[in-house]
């Protein structure tokens, strides 16, 4: 049997194990999926039969930590500066990032022409993909961020109207929001947004947030992260299978 895994901090409510569970029940694949928590990435290397692994999908908050533990990366990994997923071969260790082609493909129906410019909420693994995909389409990116220290970054406190206005997409890459907080969202002005807008939170669960509720009631397009999910995992499945 051979034996994947998810690798995070707190994966007890992990899309990943049942996706794969399932997905290796259904077509009658003998393998294995299992959560792998450890309280710090200094831990990975100590996880017990670590070289019993196939495959591994890595989520917050170890996406840009776990790159110098890798033997080698993709080329769009190292573009990205993120990985969420990990391929065990021939002794190495190697790199991929999935997440953005599950991002490309779950948005695609969505964007129109006046979609020219994003507002990232969040600076984190997620948002590298994320940014990578719309940058590669031909999008202006901004972000929001706790600490904002780049630029092209900028507080939450600081995003107005005119911001807003002038950003059509809308992508929430942080886990605010997240069951069991589903009272909680990101300190964003969702009073102005229109029906012009094309909100996307990364969140699955609950299927509806706080901010694509908010933001549905304005009128805008709102999309949640499943169909991404759904996607990158199947893009790992045929990365550890090539």
């Amino acid at each position: 049997m051979r034996k994947f895994g998810l690798l995070g901090k707190k994966l007890d409510h992990s899309f990943s194990k049942t996706f794969f569970t399932g997905f290796f029940e259904k077509n009658r694949i003998d393998a294995g999926y299992e959560n792998v928590e450890i309280p710090a990435i200094e831990d990975f290397l100590r996880i017990p039969a670590l070289e019993e692994f196939t495959g591994m999908n890595v989520t917050i908050p170890y996406k840009t930590a776990i790159i110098p533990f890798l033997d080698e990366l993709s080329d769009e990994a190292r573009q990205i500066g993120a990985v969420n997923t990990i391929k065990f071969t021939d002794g190495k260790m190697i790199g991929y990032n999935t997440d953005a082609f599950g991002f490309q493909q779950s948005i695609k129906p969505f964007l129109n022409n006046h979609h020219e410019r994003a507002l990232i909420l969040g600076t984190g693994g997620a948002s590298r993909a994320v940014a990578h995909v719309l940058k590669n389409i031909g999008l202006n990116v901004l972000y929001a961020s706790r600490d904002p220290q780049q630029p092209g970054e900028f507080a939450y406190s600081d995003i107005n109207s005119h911001m807003v206005n002038a950003c059509k997409m809308i992508v929430n890459c942080t886990p605010v929001g997240t069951y069991p907080g589903i009272a909680d969202m990101p300190d964003f002005p969702v009073e102005f947004l229109t029906p012009e807008h094309f909100v996307v939170d990364l969140i699955y669960n609950p299927e509806q947030t706080k901010l694509l509720k908010e933001a549905a009631a304005k009128g805008a397009i709102t999309l949640n992260g499943y169909s991404m999910l759904k996607e990158q995992a199947l893009k790992a499945w045929e990365i550890w299978n090539d």
